[in-house]
């Protein structure tokens, strides 16, 4: 009978380790297949754009966008100080509604009316097309008062908010339920143990989430064809008056023929993908250094 038994687990191993294997191996398939297309996109964007931000460096990032469309040549100054400003007014408004929403749907909500509306509107409002939100803020702000940086903000944080939510609520599932019975234990009231135990625990997901979501935001065009209009010169005021982007930029400049834009596309689109690079890695260190000070 022992012998029996002992077969039969070693027959159930093997198959769980064979299931094992072949899951692993579709993982990494899986990581691959991702891999060469992202591989391609961001070689060619390395190869093409960053010969001409080199060239024209520094004036590439101090001198205004040529009026002439035909004209080879920097700059690129007034998009990327316009990409920084909307973006960050766009995270200002996008992260602290967003981690505030997902304390609440996993901390306070739970399975209330209000927080499977709330649930159910975030995974909603992910899957609409960023268009329909550039038109949404057309519609209700922009027809009001008028083509601004502040406009194109808040189409980005409408687009960033579920993404917010979502990927911030994820990552308070994952903190583990004895941290917060031990907050507990020692007398500390529920809002103290989410500041300073759960949040903190969550801190490298709730970033990621973050960083994913103002990379989208970053990089999204049609948002901003309805809100910010354009401009060939910096302009500090995203709250008021036309503004410009990288993404912008890309998008008017690759649909022309000519040389001079082209680089220009290229260009800008090096430059985007080296500041979102560079936050990135920011956000890393500093998570990093607060963790290792924790």
């Amino acid at each position: 009978m022992s012998t029996l038994l002992a077969s039969d687990l070693a027959v159930k191993r093997s198959w769980r380790s064979a299931k094992s294997h072949l899951m692993v191996s579709l993982m990494f398939l899986s990581f691959l297949v991702i891999l060469v297309p992202l591989v391609f996109v961001i070689g060619t964007v390395v190869m093409k754009g960053a010969g001409i931000v080199f060239r024209d460096f520094p004036s590439w990032f101090t001198k205004s966008i040529p009026i002439q469309k035909r004209t080879r040549g920097p700059g690129m100054g007034p998009a990327v100080i316009g990409t920084l400003l909307i973006t960050a007014l766009a995270s200002a408004l996008a992260i602290p509604l967003g981690i505030l929403g997902a304390v609440y749907l996993h901390e306070y909500g739970g399975q209330s009316r209000l927080a499977r509306a709330v649930r159910f509107l975030s995974m909603v409002m992910t899957g609409v097309p960023s268009i329909v939100m550039g038109l949404f803020v057309y519609v209700v702000f922009t027809l009001r008062f008028g083509l601004s940086g502040l406009g194109g903000a808040l189409a980005l944080a409408c687009l960033m908010l579920p993404v917010v939510i979502r990927s911030t609520e994820e990552m308070l599932r994952l903190v583990p339920e004895h941290l917060r019975e031990a907050s507990y234990a020692l007398g500390t009231r529920k809002g103290r143990t989410i500041t300073t135990v759960v949040l903190p625990a969550a801190l490298p997901g709730v970033v990621s989430g973050c960083l994913l979501a103002v990379a989208r935001a970053a990089g999204e065009t049609a948002p901003l064809l309805f809100t910010i209009g354009v401009v060939t010169k910096t302009h500090w005021n995203v709250l008021s008056g036309p503004n410009t982007t990288l993404s912008y930029q890309i998008f008017q400049n690759a649909s022309q023929v000519l040389p001079g834009p082209q680089e220009r596309g290229w260009g800008a689109a090096f430059t985007l993908v080296g500041i979102t690079f560079v936050f990135t890695v920011l956000a890393r260190l500093v998570t990093a250094a607060y963790q290792k000070r924790r």
